[in-house]
């Protein structure tokens, strides 16, 4: 299921096999909330520029158009043409930001619907049914991502609480696998540390959530406005006790400059919405830096986004065109943008898998893990 073939220092570079493919790890997944890149690229789209995963989200899904509708329509791979890996997260982090609108007990979740209100449960067992239904290579576990700051004794009940729903999680995890009509019943489950920002808690938990041997394992509750160190040495405290033959997951995250950190600590997986979102105001990523494209001084530029880059995008348009765009307000700026970094940020995971292939991983993340935290 998942080698680690090399590393560098503590970075890893692997190789990933789920029923849909295999995975060269370290990998950015692109998210696709509801099915859909926002910025309307496609699924035929995320090929061309490098994609290997696809990440889409149960809260959205199961509200619309209803897992048992994509269930219905073959499974979330036929429903969205994309043949390759697919994850799901499992709707824990969607749920808890709704803070005023969610009660927590022992059982699940009980929410407001932030569509039309109407009251819904999700528990354990029924993200893990969700999920099922919609036939995704790894289901994430249900998961309570605490606020920050939190106080630590709200944060170790919520440990303690996320433990017993991991195990409840993986029972019915199973028990689906098992069924005859299951849409993938290779489906794999990943469990989800948390803590907060307190090391011990973190270590306690993932100690814990390791001995219920999941297919991998994940880092949640972090890029959630705690200051950037704090994130790293979170991630420095629990790494050593991630299992070394499983994957690991750092969940929403981040900028460039994170990811090649994030890599440097023994993290495999990353996931972000920011290469879309921030596409999709006009702020692009380069191998220099970060640009916004509306700026009056690309006014006249005929040079594409970035002269190191060799996406579609910059293949065949110019900063001035990609500027007129976004000031005549055309829905083909998005596009353009979103296409641009989310292959930049498909092509930053390939360059740092050839770094560690070539055992130049230190010198890579010297020269551009402070340049591309800056700006042109």
């Amino acid at each position: 299921m998942f080698e680690v073939i090399k590393t560098e220092g503590k970075a890893r570079r692997g190789v990933f096999a789920c029923a849909h493919g295999t995975v060269q790890t370290p990998v950015f997944m692109n998210v696709g909330t509801q099915a859909a890149i926002k910025g309307a690229v496609s699924a035929f789209d995320l090929k061309e520029i490098g994609c290997q995963v696809e990440l889409s989200n149960t809260y959205h899904l199961h509200l619309r158009p209803g897992d048992q509708v994509v269930r219905r329509l073959g499974g979330l791979h036929k429903f969205m043409r994309w043949d390759g890996p697919i994850l799901t997260d499992s709707g824990g982090f969607q749920v808890f930001s709704l803070s005023g609108l969610r009660k927590i007990k022992e059982e699940g979740v009980t929410f407001a619907s932030h569509i039309d209100g109407r009251r819904i449960f999700m528990g354990p067992e029924e993200s893990m049914q969700i999920q099922s239904n919609l036939g995704s290579d790894i289901a994430m576990a249900f998961d309570e991502c605490v606020e920050n700051p939190a106080t630590y004794e709200y944060a170790k009940a919520s440990c303690e609480r996320t433990l017993r729903w991991l195990e409840r999680c993986k029972a019915e995890h199973d028990r689906l696998n098992a069924l005859p009509d299951t849409v993938n019943p290779k489906q794999m489950l990943f469990g989800i540390n948390q803590g907060a920002t307190f090391a011990d808690l973190r270590i306690w938990h993932m100690r814990e959530i390791a001995k219920l041997d999941c297919e991998g394992y994940a880092i949640g509750g972090l890029a959630v406005g705690e200051p950037t160190q704090v994130m790293y040495d979170i991630i420095d405290a629990v790494e050593p006790y991630m299992p070394a033959d499983k994957p690991r997951y750092l969940m929403g995250v981040g900028t460039p400059s994170n990811i090649i950190e994030g890599v440097a600590r023994g993290v495999d997986f990353f996931d972000c919405v920011m290469p879309a979102r921030n596409a999709r105001h006009a702020k692009l990523f380069t191998w220099s830096g970060a640009l916004n494209i509306r700026n009056e001084k690309y006014k006249l530029d005929e040079g594409p986004i970035d002269p190191d880059c060799d996406c579609p995008v910059c293949r065949n348009f110019s900063r001035a065109y990609l500027r007129h765009l976004f000031v005549a307000d055309e829905m083909l700026a998005m596009r353009l943008a979103v296409l641009h970094n989310l292959y930049f940020y498909n092509k930053l995971a390939q360059r740092i898998r050839d770094a560690l292939d070539a055992g130049a991983f230190a010198a890579f993340r010297g020269e551009y893990s402070v340049k591309l935290a800056g700006r042109l």
